[in-house]
């Protein structure tokens, strides 16, 4: 019996051997290089920061008060480093700390990619990230709110309408984090952040201006009110009499919610659950779609509207529903009745139409969810579990810029996913001269006119 030979490969190398009699040759795979990364591409992510000074204007409000001489990274270098970390798909301060070497990492946090120092520790992040206090945070996310809205006056200096969305999600717990409480409605122990976007005229992105960790049991309206008070209030001290539209789904439906935006003189749209009341005064429109949908054998929705006053209102307001009968083969025909709230002066269908348009921030919301894990909150305690919402919340605003800067391009509406795969995942060799810093990346990448282009607008952002 014969024994194969087997070809003696270098200690640090994978184990050749797997690959022998496969291809033409052997091959060997080795991670022994130190100026390769497989984040190419994150210098679009870095020139964003710098351009629209993102990062540095967040940071300027935090206090450091460690000894200056015993600290080898600023509060600004440990706050990119998360940043830029979550950006690239590494959401936990481990991961984060991993790639420390990498030196497409240190190119976009602002250090030497010849300076053999790593990027900071996971213990040194998880002091950052704990070392913040209330006010602290606070601030971070007051300064989104008014960074957003000022990259909102760049984009469109003269909007005819703004559009507020707020929206809650559930991000469900698996330990004792303090104020994950269980919700009945979710079935299970979770917090219910709330999140805010903006959107302006026919711009089809909805740009996140608020990210807020909130207690497991939370209404939605907790913290709305002054939430809106802010944010309409910089709205109107930063464009030129623009009308402003609030969208909400029925969790906010409070008669105080109604008395606000009514005393702060905007549109609103509110969904509103249902009750004998209302569905009395929709059953002419559903008896319709009854026999409609019968006749036809398919889904039938009309439009109707009511005035309506609870005992807690102040006055009747108009109340705008959906008699929706829905057809299902091989299944009984099933009522589906919907309310919305409002004082928009447009047709019952059209109104409708405006409030289903809210459902695109629920989808900015999968994202943060799905491609940056906002709901990586596993801290045992409340308030770095912010921080953590707030510098994901950050990361995906340098997505949205560059998603902006995309315009007019096959990504101009790419997930998070998608345009960190094409546009950052990029294999280079980086090396540092005394001139300069070149990023080689592949010739045969298949995007790099794609890249090229997001590059050069973004050098041109203003």
């Amino acid at each position: 019996m014969k024994h194969r030979k087997h070809t003696r490969m270098p200690q640090d190398s994978v184990a050749a051997v797997l690959f022998e009699g496969i291809f033409e040759k052997p091959v060997q795979s080795k991670f022994d290089s130190t100026l390769r990364t497989s984040e190419g591409g994150a210098s679009l992510l870095g020139a964003i920061d710098r351009r629209i000074g993102l990062t540095e204007s967040l940071c300027a409000g935090l206090a450091d008060g460690r000894d200056a001489s015993r600290v080898d990274h600023s509060y600004l270098d440990l706050f990119r480093q998360r940043v830029f970390s979550i950006a690239l798909g590494y959401a936990d301060g481990n991961d984060s700390a991993q790639i420390g070497q990498d030196p497409a990492m240190k190119l976009v946090c602002g250090r030497r990619v010849s300076d053999r120092r790593g990027l900071a520790s996971q213990p040194t992040l998880s002091r950052f990230e704990h070392g913040l206090d209330g006010r602290e945070v606070a601030s971070l996310g007051r300064g989104l709110e008014r960074i957003a809205i000022e990259r909102l006056k760049r984009r469109h200096p003269r909007p005819r309408l703004i559009t507020i969305d707020l929206d809650a999600s559930v991000d469900p717990t698996h330990g004792q984090q303090p104020f994950a409480f269980f919700n009945g409605h979710y079935d299970r122990w979770c917090y219910l952040p709330m999140f805010g976007f903006v959107s302006v005229d026919g711009d089809p992105e909805q740009y996140l201006f608020h990210a807020r960790l909130r207690p497991g049991l939370a209404k939605e309206v907790r913290g709305t009110i002054p939430l809106l008070r802010r944010t309409i209030e910089r709205l109107r001290r930063t464009f030129k009499k623009p009308r402003i539209r609030v969208r909400l789904d029925a969790g906010f439906a409070y008669p105080q919610l109604f008395d606000t935006l009514e005393e702060l003189r905007v549109e609103y749209v509110v969904a509103m659950g249902g009750n004998a009341v209302l569905a009395r005064k929709a059953a002419r429109h559903m008896s319709a779609a009854r026999v409609l949908t019968e006749r036809f054998q398919s889904t039938t929705a009309l439009f109707g509207e009511s005035r309506y006053q609870t005992r807690t209102w102040r006055s009747e307001r108009r109340v705008v529903f959906k008699a929706e009968v829905v057809h299902a083969e091989g299944r009984s025909p099933r009522d589906n009745s919907r309310f919305v709230v409002t004082n928009l002066r447009h047709k019952p269908e059209r109104v409708w139409e405006v409030y289903c348009e809210r459902g695109d921030s629920e989808n900015r919301i999968k994202e943060l969810k799905n491609d940056l894990e906002i709901d990586r909150t596993s801290c045992t305690r409340f308030l770095p579990n912010q921080v953590r919402v707030l510098l994901t919340a950050v990361a995906y605003v340098l997505f949205q810029e560059l998603r902006a800067a995309l315009h007019g391009t096959e990504l101009e509406r790419g997930m998070v996913a998608t345009l960190r795969l094409r546009l950052l995942k990029i294999g280079a060799t980086i090396t540092e001269s005394v001139r300069r810093v070149v990023v080689s990346m592949p010739s045969s990448y298949p995007w790099k006119d794609l890249w090229r282009q997001a590059a050069t607008r973004v050098a041109a952002i203003a």
